[in-house]
């Protein structure tokens, strides 16, 4: 596979990954910005309009035959925030042409269309059209309330709300409905406006073609993206220590069944010089697989809870465990899942999980260049973080992570949050 790069307009960077493994290309364009809570809901919403139709194609039905007429090619939103940069824009399947009879014009068609869903909106007087802004902003306000019957889902929003209260990272989590329902069309139309004209470009393409073909098509499609000041002052705030000495305790009541303990970490100095693949590699060995620390000795051995997992956020800097428990259980649980942490910060970790938690990381890796649009994303945000390692090259190193990398790793973290959501019979208190 041969990758390109080039910055082809002010502020447009275009990534190639040049082969032909795959019988489906892909393509993406994205906007960069900057999370922010003053715009938190606008800009959630924006993808979600410019889908609903363009100059050339006023409504969903038109642009569903256009898909068609492409032999079934799709356009969707890309689903990728990295850290705290928002990452707004659409992304394309489509055949290759290679493959089809007569084909040659399936990059530049899917390149146009990405294009005018981006810039050329359906709009009213240069606005954008009532009636789809309060369609849509009626679909995410129905959407943030829907998301508290995912009890599971809510309490991991709910920790990120808390624990990032005066960061950035807070405004991923939308937990108002009544602020997107109050989005204005003329609001949405600036804020619109500001993006398209304020944010960085990316384009990341996945297929056969040359990248003077690729170029060209995408010059073709961004011809008219108006270029103002453009805002390259974004990025991710990586707090190293813990808000306060001791770890927060929240504690909230819902009509629940099963409580739902979600803690969060700061990883600390390991995210002055990141190796993600050392962090990967500590992730799995804690909790982020089935043979993990935690499944088998909170969950397994000690039958403390109904399920127990972390996740991390190496680009924030965060660590994250969630489990389902009985409230009688919660200061047992706690003081476990600390105590396995602490198990790993002194190098307790066998052979045999180390060895496991290095192949689930490296195999998960190896298959990400069996997927045309699994590959853009990772390319999409390894150019956004600015890392080098491609997805075969990262599996390499996490191969080769030691216990002792793991060890450190796990030394450097501070329990910053403690979040649980009981049962309505429980006492609901902020500690």
């Amino acid at each position: 596979m041969e990758y390109y790069r080039d910055e082809i307009m002010p502020g447009v960077y275009l990534s190639a990954l040049r082969t032909d493994k795959f019988k489906t290309d892909a393509l993406c364009i994205v906007l960069l910005s900057q999370l922010e809570r003053s715009n938190a809901y606008m800009d959630s919403l924006v993808p979600s309009v410019l889908r609903r139709g363009t100059v050339r194609y006023p409504d969903m039905a038109a642009i569903s035959r256009r898909l068609e007429s492409l032999y079934g090619a799709a356009a969707l939103p890309v689903p990728l925030r990295v850290g705290e940069i928002r990452v707004t824009g659409f992304y394309s399947t489509f055949p290759s042409g290679r493959f089809l009879p007569g084909g040659g014009g399936e990059l530049e068609d899917a390149a146009s269309l990405l294009g005018e869903l981006l810039i050329s909106p359906n709009t009213r007087g240069g606005l954008l059209l009532p009636e789809y802004v309060n369609s849509e902003k009626l679909k995410l306000a129905e959407k943030i309330r829907a998301a508290k019957n995912d009890r599971e889902g809510f309490a991991a929003q709910r920790l990120i709300e808390l624990m990032c209260s005066c960061e950035d990272l807070s405004a991923a989590v939308l937990s108002d409905p009544e602020e997107a329902e109050s989005i204005h069309y003329t609001k949405l139309t600036r804020r619109y406006r500001e993006l398209l004209a304020g944010s960085p470009v990316e384009v990341c393409y996945c297929g056969p073609e040359e990248y003077a073909r690729v170029r060209d098509a995408v010059l073709d499609a961004l011809f008219s993206l108006p270029r103002g000041e453009l805002n390259y002052d974004i990025g991710t705030d990586v707090r190293m220590n813990a808000f306060e000495a001791q770890p927060r305790v929240f504690r909230e009541t819902m009509d629940v069944e099963q409580g739902k303990l979600c803690m969060g970490w700061r990883l600390g100095e390991c995210m002055e010089e990141p190796d993600p693949a050392a962090l990967r590699v500590f992730n799995a060995v804690y909790g982020g697989t089935a043979a993990s620390k935690l499944f088998r000795e909170i969950r397994e051995a000690r039958s403390l809870c109904y399920y127990a997992s972390s996740g991390i956020d190496d680009v924030k800097g965060l660590l994250y465990v969630a489990s389902g428990i009985d409230r009688e259980n919660f200061e047992p649980v706690v003081e476990g899942i600390t105590a396995e942490l602490g198990k790993t910060a002194r190098g307790e970790i066998s052979s045999d999980e180390l060895e496991t938690a290095r192949r689930y990381c490296s195999s998960a890796l190896r298959l990400v260049p069996d997927d045309p649009v699994e590959l853009v994303m990772y390319y999409l945000k390894m150019n956004i973080t600015g890392a080098e390692l491609s997805p075969e090259e990262l599996a390499a190193e996490c191969e080769a992570v030691t216990a002792e990398k793991v060890a450190r790793i796990a030394s450097g973290t501070e329990c910053d949050t403690i979040y649980f959501l009981s049962g309505e019979d429980g006492e609901a208190e902020e500690t």
